[in-house]
């Protein structure tokens, strides 16, 4: 059988992290691609190299190193998360990264309201040292977010883009959504 690659799509503090994590403990011979982790490595011992402005192309390499070793060295299903928003970067990954040929493809859509997010962002905890330039809080995150949904490449997933594509409105159905994945690998 394929290998299962897991595309996360969402806001920050939609859980996908979280999610990304809870699903890796449950699908046997996965891991977690996680940019930020790959962004608070380059602020920590990088910080000179990346990019003043634009997309954080060191971030990304990094990342596509990852992956492509795993692709080459290991029989791993891949959970990527990160945002993902726009239909010309998903398009990206599910064509040029993850090939139909060789995994099945699976998004995953964080769709939690707007009131939620703001919440949670105020009483956030996570770490700021993966930003880079003049953002310095998630609640600026958001409302950049928010800005680009006005974006017409900033769009909800849509069933066509992937071979299945599943929906969380509240973090009630995130183990729902985990068990339908693992079912899927076997």
């Amino acid at each position: 059988m394929k290998r299962l690659v897991i595309i996360t799509v969402g806001k920050t503090h939609t859980g996908k992290s979280t999610f990304a994590r809870a699903l890796e403990k449950e699908l046997v011979h996965s891991f977690v691609v996680d940019q930020d982790n790959h962004a608070e490595f380059i602020n920590t011992y990088y910080k000179n190299l990346q990019p003043k402005s634009g997309p954080n192309t060191l971030k990304h390499s990094i990342s596509k190193l990852i992956v492509d070793y795993a692709k080459e060295h290991t029989d791993f299903h891949i959970i990527v998360s990160s945002a993902n928003r726009t239909k010309s970067g998903r398009k990206y990954l599910l064509e040029d990264i993850y090939a139909k040929e060789e995994f099945v493809r699976i998004l995953v859509h964080f769709d939690i309201q707007e009131d939620i997010l703001r919440d949670r962002v105020k009483h956030s905890h996570r770490s700021t040292n993966i930003f880079r330039g003049n953002t310095s809080n998630f609640e600026e995150v958001l409302m950049r977010q928010q800005n680009e949904s006005r974006n017409e490449d900033v769009v909800d997933p849509e069933e066509c883009e992937a071979d299945y594509l599943f929906v969380i409105r509240h973090s009630e159905e995130v183990d729902s959504v985990i068990r339908k994945i693992v079912r899927i690998s076997n």
